[in-house]
């Protein structure tokens, strides 16, 4: 497969709206119109528990890893870093619902380092998963996660397209979040649950993390 051909496999493998689709042929509801409005796992994981949200969680994270590992063990660096991106894209702006917003990239961008430098992505799940242990603040985990991938990248002796790939994607994570950003210098952010009933949700959509 060649290189365009693998990017383009990894765009539509990332505009996979699973969110999206589970939730509205299994709830007959838009998740757009609830918790951030965001299709990605974490809105689904507070809308409707984490019967719903692991799935989508996980299907998000194959999304980037399995285009990223096909282009890395075929091609190389270079070519996973672009094929890992455009999924990460596809999930940002999912061709499958009109290029209209999608997630805020975290689930897919781990997926998507996992693939092409596991023990980098070892490096973010760990600071992930400490920071939110701490404080259960999914948005500050998933930005000191992201923020952690460059200097990993570096430590390990990864290749300078990997090291450009790390920091564009903790840049573009971090400004998705901004408004969360905002919401935690305020002491305004939610903490995350884990596990809840479902209740069903009711309101307009309001911004949580992703």
């Amino acid at each position: 497969m060649g290189t365009a051909l693998l990017v383009l496999a990894g765009y539509l493998a990332g505009s996979i709206p699973f969110g999206y689709w589970l939730v509205r042929l299994l709830r007959g509801q838009d998740i757009r119109r609830l918790g951030s409005g965001n299709i990605g796992g974490t809105n689904v994981w507070r809308s409707f528990g984490a019967r719903f949200g692991v799935p989508v969680v996980l299907f998000d994270i194959l999304k980037g890893f399995v285009p990223a590992l096909v282009a890395s063990l075929t091609h190389g660096s270079l070519v996973a870093v672009l094929t890992g991106a455009a999924a990460m894209l596809g999930h940002w702006r999912p061709l499958f619902m009109r290029f209209r917003r999608g997630g805020k990239l975290v689930a897919t961008c781990g997926g998507a380092v996992f693939g092409i430098a596991p023990l980098v992505a070892v490096v973010g799940l760990t600071v992930w998963g400490l920071v939110f242990l701490a404080g259960r603040y999914a948005s500050l985990a998933s930005i000191l996660a992201a923020v952690s991938l460059v200097p990993a990248a570096l430590l390990l002796g990864q290749d300078l397209s990997v090291v450009i790939f790390m920091g564009a994607g903790a840049l573009a994570i971090v400004w998705l979040h901004r408004a969360n950003i905002v919401r935690l210098v305020h002491g305004e952010e939610h903490r995350f649950q884990l596990w809840h009933r479902w209740r069903k949700p009711v309101g307009p959509p309001q911004a949580h993390t992703r």
